[in-house]
């Protein structure tokens, strides 16, 4: 007898070893969507006429954006404290929110969207001696807030101050300089209304001292913005002029798309125009609820 040549495999049930300890990949968990206001009580509304009148200044606002139209700022600094509260507690917080500050810190811009797309609050503090001062709070009812533009046109560099390299390349740096070069292109090149050129880190071959080579010469400015829906996008500005840094992450906190966006402002930190009339829709209905009571 010989060996037979094609050795047996048993099969069957229990003929088959099993992994004990199976690792899956983590499931999403969280997400934000639109959440209705809590609405007070009818008894809370007696007398608060001075937020009904800052309620039907965004709401006109939002009609006039939603038809593309100019967006605009509704002052609170002189709103009572009652119907200051009353208008924060309609208002709430949705998934955007921004931060400008001085490089000396003195002058600070807090920036955060309300669960109505499109209606953004900006609360600015000044700083002197360790003492923090409230000296401006608005609404602004627009696609993205004005002041966030007006800072990346400031942070500019000045002509002839873009850093250049000479000599040999540091460690690890491969392909970074090439995309220096076509970002500068594309910048110089870019129109206003021309669609995007977006540079996807995330599928090219690139190290970590690329990324940070990149950094240094695209430098970066004073505005840091996030966005919360699925997952985190982290959107902040370079020193070049429409240049953007756009990073997404899951909702895990991992890093799923590093891009550089060459555009006036990346589409995702602005508010669509059906999201500016669905904004409308909402604020009218509470409106008529006010109105009601």
């Amino acid at each position: 007898m010989k060996d037979f040549p094609i050795p047996l495999v048993a099969l069957g049930p229990g003929t088959q070893s099993e992994d004990e300890s199976l690792d899956y990949l983590p499931m999403p968990k969280d997400m934000d969507t639109y959440r209705a206001p809590v609405l007070p009580e009818p008894e809370e509304l007696a007398g608060r006429d001075a937020a009904r009148a800052v309620l039907d200044q965004v709401l006109a606002l939002l009609d006039r954006t939603a038809e593309r139209g100019p967006g605009g700022q509704v002052s609170l600094t002189a709103l009572p404290a009652a119907d200051l509260r009353l208008v924060n507690q309609i208002m709430g917080e949705g998934e955007a929110s921004a931060l400008v500050r001085e490089e000396d810190g003195a002058l600070e811009v807090r920036i955060q969207e309300a669960v109505l797309a499109g209606v953004w609050r900006l609360i600015t503090f000044r700083t002197v001696n360790g003492e923090r001062t409230l000296i401006d709070d608005v609404i602004e009812v627009s696609p993205v807030p004005a002041l966030l533009r007006v800072i990346a046109v400031d942070d500019v560099w000045p002509q002839g101050t873009m850093p250049q390299w000479a000599g040999p390349l540091p460690p690890n740096v491969q392909n970074a300089p090439l995309l220096v070069e076509e970002i500068r292109d594309q910048v110089a090149g870019w129109k206003p209304g021309q669609v995007s050129h977006v540079v996807n880190l995330t599928l090219l071959p690139v190290t970590p001292e690329d990324i940070g080579f990149l950094d240094h010469h695209l430098g970066t400015g004073r505005v840091l913005m996030l966005s919360r829906g699925y997952g985190n996008c982290r959107i902040s500005n370079t020193r070049l002029p429409n240049c953007w840094r756009v990073v997404y992450y899951n909702s895990m906190d991992k890093v799923i798309l590093n891009t550089v966006e060459v555009v006036d402002m990346p589409e995702v930190a602005m508010a669509a125009p059906e999201d500016l009339r669905d904004s409308h829709e909402r604020l009218a209905d509470v409106m008529n609820y006010l109105e009601s009571v």
